[in-house]
């Protein structure tokens, strides 16, 4: 037979030394020294830190002077946002998280920013900064900004020189940064100098020098849609009118293919058109009698063409949200199907790619892959489809300007 009360004294007299007065004082001298042993190595210290939220981040430092040093040197910076983290977007300046179930901290609702009294509006997403200009005043009169809703760092744009008379001419503003091929962001403007004639000049905001220059010379075109950066330089929505794209280190205007089966109607645009973890993509219908058959295109690196990347069937969709079924009007036995590609999202896995749809007042997301799809949001406020021009993409960036 065991001894059961003798163990229970033994147990008890181990429990009295382990938990006295003394053990408990080496113990946390022990912690305490394992602490600071780990928080005088930095590269270990920077492998724990990498694996915290962006508001962890932020909120540590301010624990010494060390740590913030440590967590806003480019080192730390440049790994944390190579990670990618994607946990939203802007939908007519309102935050829309992709995750519903496991929602990180919103950086805002709505961006209407203490610095402009007449509001802000969002033109571009670029790698985690937003480039947005004041709302509801003219042009010649409105002021542009930098933003990075992480940091909540803000920078004002100076004017683009020759007075309100050339602020008027202004057709196009966007945004270039990279955390490696563009460390200090570039402004590109184009405004036209010649409207009879389309005629176009490019002038360059270098944040480095803090100044506007003028670059190239005068080109013409028809027509500038909301701005992609990606692979050095700023793109287009292409179309057989307009497959322009700028390679900001020289300063070139360039012209690159256009798929095949794109726009074969003169001056129609493309479904979505925008870049995600590294990868330029343009969506079009794949059917002209099935508007729910869906290519997706992926640009080589050399810009020397576009290959099919996915093929999406939303056939699913019509059962689920049966608001998206129209009827033509001069042929009611003939129906449409009213959606909205808002964004096309490379997962950290291939699996995990999804792409952002807007239907009636809803967004949602759908699986490109294993074809699942879950709403995201409702807005009641707009009772119509959200267009891709109108969503920004939010990207957590620890990098400063």
């Amino acid at each position: 037979m065991v001894n059961t009360r003798a163990q229970i004294r033994k147990t008890q007299s181990i429990l009295k030394i382990c938990f006295s007065k003394t053990s408990i004082e080496g113990f946390d001298h022990q912690s305490t020294r394992s602490g600071a042993l780990i928080g005088s190595i930095d590269d270990l210290l920077i492998e724990i830190l990498l694996r915290l939220p962006v508001t962890s981040i932020l909120r540590f430092k301010s624990v010494s002077k060390h740590w913030r040093w440590l967590l806003s040197h480019r080192r730390f910076t440049l790994l944390y946002d190579n990670l990618k983290k994607s946990p939203g977007l802007f939908s007519r300046n309102i935050y829309v998280p992709f995750d519903v179930e496991n929602q990180s901290t919103p950086p805002f609702h709505t961006p209407d920013f203490c610095f402009d009294p007449c509001g802000i509006q969002i033109l571009q997403s670029c790698n985690g900064l937003l480039l947005c200009s004041g709302d509801r005043v003219s042009r010649c009169n409105r002021k542009y900004y930098v933003y990075n809703p992480t940091t909540k760092q803000v920078s004002i744009i100076p004017s683009v020189p020759g007075g309100q008379k050339v602020r008027r001419t202004i057709c196009f503003m966007g945004l270039a940064f990279h955390q490696t091929d563009c460390v200090h962001y570039k402004i590109l403007c184009i405004r036209w100098i010649k409207p009879e004639e389309t005629r176009y000049q490019i002038q360059i905001y270098l944040s480095e020098t803090g100044k506007w220059k003028i670059t190239g010379e005068s080109f013409s075109s028809n027509y500038f849609t909301k701005g992609v950066y990606w692979n050095g330089a700023i793109h287009w929505t292409p179309s057989c009118q307009n497959p322009f794209y700028f390679k900001v280190d020289v300063e070139r205007l360039q012209v690159f293919p256009v798929p095949v089966p794109v726009n074969d109607i003169d001056g129609a645009m493309s479904l979505y058109f925008g870049e995600s973890r590294g990868h330029l993509h343009l969506v079009e219908a794949a059917d002209d009698d099935n508007d729910l058959h869906l290519n997706v295109y992926e640009m080589l690196i050399d810009h020397s063409g576009w290959f099919v990347k996915y093929q999406v069937e939303l056939d699913e969709l019509p059962g689920a949200f049966p608001e998206m079924i129209r009827s033509c009007q001069y042929r009611p036995s003939r129906y449409y199907y009213k959606f909205n590609v808002v964004d096309v999202v490379r997962g950290e896995k291939e699996e995990d790619t999804f792409m952002v749809l807007s239907i009636s007042e809803k967004i949602i997301r759908y699986n490109v892959h294993n074809k699942s799809f879950k709403k995201i949001i409702s807005t009641p406020t707009y009772p119509f489809c959200v267009v891709h021009e109108e969503v920004h993409r939010y990207i957590e960036t620890l990098s400063s300007f």
